[in-house]
């Protein structure tokens, strides 16, 4: 292998490297928050980045049945099948040993899913949800997390839980120097 070979296989990885990961864990964690706080203390109106936002209800789920129904139907949508070819292809849901983190399995289209951390059904929501069909959507080529990624999850997130989420998303993404695109 010559030098340039090297420095290609180099750039190809660099390329590829998932610089975005934790940054986007946290701003999509502080988001989760929101909602959580927003439902426990029955106030949906907040203030983001100079914005009153009335948040929307984010959908949690009781169960693998109930995520894979919903898995399912948002595959289903005629928006998703003409956005992104790999909506034909059915996703399976399953349990996932472990409550540190959902994630996606491409070889399989699997969405894996923890089902407590503390007593607490943590995964089982939508904005989790959304973030691993984001995966399911991606090219095997780019970055996990990084910019077209993110652009599908906070798409998904507007289209499907309400633009004011999308928004709140795309906000604290963007103040947190994640990008998106």
């Amino acid at each position: 292998m010559d030098a340039r070979e090297r420095y290609a296989n180099k750039l190809a990885t660099v390329a590829t490297k998932d610089i975005q990961r934790s940054a986007v864990y946290d701003a999509e964690g502080w988001v989760r928050t929101m909602f959580d706080r927003a439902e426990e203390r029955d106030m949906r109106v907040v203030q983001v980045m100079g914005s009153q936002i009335t948040l929307p209800i984010e959908r949690k789920f009781a169960s693998l049945e109930s995520v894979q129904t919903y898995v399912d139907a948002v595959l289903a949508l005629d928006w998703i099948a003409a956005t992104w070819s790999e909506a034909g292809r059915a996703i399976t849901v399953r349990a996932r040993s472990g409550s540190a983190a959902a994630h996606y399995e491409r070889d399989t289209a699997t969405i894996a899913v923890p089902l407590h951390r503390g007593n607490k059904a943590w995964a089982l929501r939508e904005l989790v949800i959304l973030h691993e069909l984001a995966h399911h959507f991606g090219n095997e080529d780019e970055p996990q997390h990084g910019g077209p990624f993110v652009d599908r999850y906070i798409t998904l997130v507007g289209e499907i839980i309400g633009s004011e989420a999308g928004f709140v998303l795309r906000a604290t993404m963007a103040e947190s120097g994640i990008r998106i695109g």
